[in-house]
Parts: structure tokens; C-alpha cells; sequence
């Protein structure tokens, strides 16, 4: 309960409001880990698919798998694959042993017709919402069992191809800004340009 209480108040700081999502994320990442019987990724030692989407209840809960996985955009190890679902897979690239979690449908269902959910959908900012209404449901989400709105599949075997760091670097021949050398590209006059000048390039 320490660690969770620890990783929700280091949430609410990183995410910026109180709301019932992010607890929801946090739970759901410590249930990963505990599937897999493995500790908060330091660097790379574990990767996130989250199948979320945008513009809804999705991204607070990614923030709250991002503070109990270690798994970060920073670090390059969770990508999101915008399938418009709650759920993401929890991959340790040591052993390729995989877990995916999802919210429980029903649960689901129910908490977006919450009255949190109702003042959001009204337009009221997360921020602006009476903590009466959102004290409840966030210290019900820290206490209810996680087999009550979690389904975790078994361990599986999720093999990922291994990346190496890139570290080099050459000037774009156009706009003269540092890139790294994986994302250049070879225009039709041989010249090596960034992204944004390679389309520009290809529109003369």
C-alpha cells in the first residue's frame, strides 16, 4: 500500500490533476509488474504497447502505467498504438515474457457514466471538478481489488527486435540544425536534409 500510495502522489504531481484514470493506470502497471514478477523499468528492461487513443480517459491512464512501469516516451520504450482501447502489454525485453491488461468492460462502461465523467463530458476541466465528486471514485480505484476491474491475460512470449542507440550526428544541408543520422534524408541532389526539409523539398 506504501508503494502505491508513494506512485499515486508522485502521479498527481506528474499528471497535474486528481481524476479516477490515472489511479486506474497506476493500478494496472503494478499488476503487470506482478504478473511478470519483475520491477520498475530503470532504462529498457521493459516495454509498453498501450492500445490507447486520443482525446479522452486514455491519456491519464497512460500516465498512470507510465509512473508504475518506468516505461516513458523519454526513454523510447512505449509506444502508443491508438486503438481506442484501456489496455496496453507489459513486455521484459530480458526474457520476452509479455502480459497484456485491460479494463474489465463493465467497469469501464460504469465509470464513464460517472458523474466525474459527466461533469467532463459537460466541458468542466478535471481541475475545476468538486472534490466531493472526485474523492470517492479516485479512493475507490486505490482500494478496490484488482481482479474487481482488471483482466490479465497469462504470460506470454513477446519477442522484440533489438535497436541500438544512435549517438551520431550531421548537419542538414538546408536549415543547418543538428539530426541524428537515422532520421536523415538523401534528396534527388544528393543532399542529406531533416525531415521537415525533405518534404519541403519534395514540393518544389
Amino acid at each position: 500500500m506504501n508503494e502505491l500510495k508513494e506512485l499515486f502522489e508522485a502521479g498527481l504531481k506528474f499528471h497535474g490533476h486528481k481524476c479516477p484514470a490515472m489511479p486506474m493506470g497506476i493500478r494496472a502497471g503494478l499488476a503487470a509488474l506482478k504478473a511478470l514478477g519483475v520491477n520498475r523499468s530503470q532504462d529498457k528492461e521493459l516495454v509498453v504497447e498501450a492500445e490507447t487513443g486520443e482525446g479522452h480517459a486514455a491519456g491519464c491512464f497512460v500516465d498512470g502505467i507510465m509512473m508504475a512501469t518506468g516505461a516513458t516516451y523519454g526513454k523510447s520504450n512505449i509506444k502508443k498504438l491508438n486503438y481506442g482501447k484501456m489496455a496496453f502489454t507489459l513486455i521484459d525485453t530480458a526474457t520476452g515474457r509479455a502480459v497484456r491488461v485491460s479494463l474489465k468492460p463493465e467497469f469501464l462502461e460504469k465509470a464513464l457514466a460517472s458523474p466525474f465523467v459527466q461533469q467532463r463530458k459537460a466541458g468542466v476541466l478535471p481541475q475545476d471538478i468538486s472534490d466531493e465528486i472526485t474523492k470517492p471514485q479516485v479512493e475507490r480505484i486505490l482500494t478496490l481489488p484488482a481482479t474487481d476491474f482488471l483482466d490479465l491475460s497469462t504470460v506470454f512470449t513477446r519477442k522484440l527486435p533489438k535497436g541500438k542507440a544512435n549517438f551520431d550526428t550531421k548537419r542538414c544541408a538546408a536549415c543547418g540544425e543538428a539530426v541524428f543520422t537515422d532520421k536523415l534524408k538523401e534528396s534527388s541532389g544528393g543532399k542529406l536534409l531533416c525531415i521537415p526539409c525533405s518534404e519541403n523539398d519534395k514540393k518544389r
